[in-house]
């Protein structure tokens, strides 16, 4: 699949916007509130270069880090020199092309602080990039992510030019749009020099980083479309409307595998609201007793060492999903495999919470198969990853 057909009708977004992902960090962050007496031995598997862990902050800006991160491991797989990409670069392209779709369908769209792991390709296509040391997005006064004010100011802004109280639209609320995010973020970087020499964001994208947005596919696995197609899942946050391949669960899996098998990171929409997903221990699993029906004694012991998981099927996935228990909430970089003292395996995971001394391998989280299962929404992943038996039933 090329990057334009991934435009043309829905998506599946890692929605982390408003204050709604700052709480649920926090929350997250409170499951295993205390690290577990450390009971687990991890043997590395797989273990792919990525770049260093950063901190999203105060901001619902998990996909922008995400795919970021992605793409400086795909510079790094192409035998590229990493280089350390602004996030707020795509961002504040993200917020303007949102604006503008936002107000052609009079507010019926989610305008918030959320977005998908292919809107990173998308502002490489449309605009380019820059790098971090060129484009900060810290022009507010604070020396880490803050987005509160800036969405709050951004959708008020809207919402008046959406009632239209004068009759039709003036040409100028675009250009102040654009000024409030020159104010909080920084102007459009034109040009800019980079170890010697002139750029601009095209230029750059093209040059340097050197990845072709086209050669990337959505993957993703519900029964409420049919497989081996192209497919949508119905969220709030659908501001793109790119689409994702639809294959059965063991296929999703082996692709990751494979992938990772060949040297292929990949881009991983998931839901981390599960008390099974603890920032402090580094462990994502999902017991296969739940959480409502555990003792005290068997929640306090939940991370203390390898546990029977549940079982996941397609249905339980599917279910989940229906139900609300899976939902677009955070975007991550598995970059890996390790396995436990049982032989059970684990996916590495790059966070974007900063790399404090929690878990295994600070700022990463080792991600049970049943979890990856059970709450995986989308994977992003070069195509030539895909095996050719894929590529044929998915007709690339």
């Amino acid at each position: 699949m090329n990057y334009k057909s991934m435009l043309l009708a829905g998506s599946l977004l890692i929605t982390l916007g408003t204050q709604a992902q700052v709480d649920l960090i926090n929350k997250v962050k409170d499951n295993g509130a205390e690290q577990a007496e450390e009971k687990f031995a991890f043997e590395t598997i797989i273990d792919l270069e990525a770049t260093p862990v950063k901190n999203q902050a105060r901001s619902g800006t998990c996909w922008s880090y995400a795919t970021t991160s992605f793409v400086e491991s795909e510079m790094i797989r192409m035998g590229k020199e990493a280089v350390d990409l602004s996030e707020m670069f795509t961002v504040r392209q993200v917020y303007l092309d949102k604006a503008e779709k936002y107000v052609r369908l009079h507010g019926h769209l989610n305008f918030a602080q959320g977005g998908a792991l292919p809107d990173v390709l998308y502002v490489i296509k449309k605009y380019g990039a820059v790098p971090q040391e060129v484009y900060e997005g810290l022009n507010y006064g604070t020396e880490a992510n803050n987005h509160g004010e800036l969405e709050a100011v951004l959708k008020a802004m809207l919402d008046q030019v959406i009632k239209n109280k004068n009759g039709e639209l003036t040409p100028s609320w675009r250009k102040a749009f654009e000024a409030t995010l020159d104010a909080y973020l920084g102007p459009y970087p034109e040009e800019f020099t980079y170890k010697g020499k002139q750029y601009t964001p095209r230029s750059f994208a093209d040059e340097v980083v050197g990845i072709d947005p086209d050669e990337y596919v959505q993957i993703t696995s519900f029964t409420h479309h049919p497989f081996y197609r192209e497919a949508m899942i119905q969220v709030p946050d659908n501001w793109t409307w790119a689409t994702a391949y639809n294959v059965p669960l063991e296929e999703m899996q082996a692709i990751v595998d494979r992938g990772l098998e060949a040297g292929y990171t990949v881009g991983w929409a998931t839901d981390v609201s599960e008390k099974g997903f603890s920032y402090k221990n580094g462990l994502a699993i999902v017991p296969a007793k739940k959480y409502k029906d555990m003792s005290k004694e068997e929640r306090t012991a939940m991370f203390d060492g390898p546990k029977k998981e549940m079982h996941v099927d397609q249905e339980a996935r599917q279910a989940a999903y229906d139900n609300y228990r899976t939902q677009d909430d955070h975007g991550m970089q598995i970059t890996g495999k390790v396995k436990d003292q049982e032989g059970t395996e684990y996916y590495i995971v790059k966070n974007s919470w900063g790399e404090k001394e929690y878990g295994p391998r600070p700022g990463y989280v080792y991600v049970s198969v049943p979890f990856f299962r059970y709450k995986t929404i989308s994977v992003l992943i070069h195509e030539d990853a895909l095996s050719k038996g894929v590529k044929k039933k998915l007709d690339i």
